[in-house]
């Protein structure tokens, strides 16, 4: 039986949340809104926290994965009146980013990137190839829009002119919750939103972070040397090793993999 003294004074618990990997792939143990819905409900809720951390390490994924955790980190941490730190690892771009910057404070080692303010969509075109080996591509919709950016025919201008539509309102939402979490702090003189990285000390000087840091050391100086941690993250379900979706997994990992590489990680 645990005995409860009122006397003796609580020692204050810090929530670790671990954000690592890209963001909405498809292989299991993704990092996607769902499967993170309990690990920060239960970071927030647990044993009172006097904060939550952020490890982030991610060079972004789906925008509207991004969103979701995003503005699930600031529900909760306003519902409860908690504080968010995020602490950047290898790299905080692109969704990374926009994790890092749902806490209130960002802090970064000296070689984290960040950065990545913008939206790319890629893909391929096999129209030549098929054509050569003799296949033809048979397509019917109701809906002229209805088969844009059809991999497998030629690329139309007006498909590409609704696509550059799409991206640059993603683009604008993105500003707008940068410009908002990070009111006051950034360096307004600076394009910050063209897609460009920065490792942290340019970041910390156009405003993209509070300062470099480590998660132990800044926890102690805010609450402490005796503050407590507890940790939360993503745990691969015992049969990810085996079943049929081994091959789902691989692509997703090698997806992930070129994700990372575009930052040279």
């Amino acid at each position: 039986m645990k005995l409860s003294l009122p006397f003796l004074k609580k020692q204050p618990m810090v929530a670790v949340v671990r954000l690592s990997g890209a963001i909405g792939m498809a292989g299991r143990g993704s990092m996607n809104a769902t499967s993170l819905a309990p690990v920060l409900e239960k970071a927030f809720r647990k044993g009172k926290p006097a904060a939550v951390a952020l490890e982030v390490n991610s060079p972004g994924g789906s925008p509207v994965q991004s969103s979701l955790i995003g503005a699930r980190i600031r529900r909760l941490a306003e519902e409860l009146d908690i504080p968010v730190y995020a602490f950047v690892e290898d790299v905080a771009a692109s969704g990374g980013y926009w994790l890092a910057a749902s806490a209130d404070e960002i802090w970064a080692d000296d070689s984290s990137v960040l950065g990545s303010i913008g939206v790319i969509s890629s893909g391929f075109g096999a129209h030549v190839f098929l054509a050569r080996q003799g296949f033809e591509r048979r397509v019917h919709t109701a809906g002229q829009s209805k088969s844009m950016l059809d991999p497998f025919a030629p690329e139309k201008k007006d498909d590409v002119a609704r696509l550059k539509v799409l991206l640059g309102d993603i683009h604008e939402n993105f500003i707008d919750h940068v410009k908002s979490r990070r009111d006051g702090k950034l360096d307004t003189s600076a394009d910050l939103f063209n897609g460009e990285v920065w490792l942290a000390r340019r970041a910390q000087e156009l405003g993209l972070i509070d300062g470099i840091a480590h998660l132990k050391p800044k926890m102690q100086e805010k609450f402490g040397d005796k503050v407590k941690f507890r940790r939360y993250g993503l745990r691969k379900p015992i049969w990810s090793r085996f079943g049929a979706t081994i091959a789902q997994d691989a692509f997703a990992g090698l997806e992930e993999r070129a994700a990372y590489a575009r930052f040279g990680l």
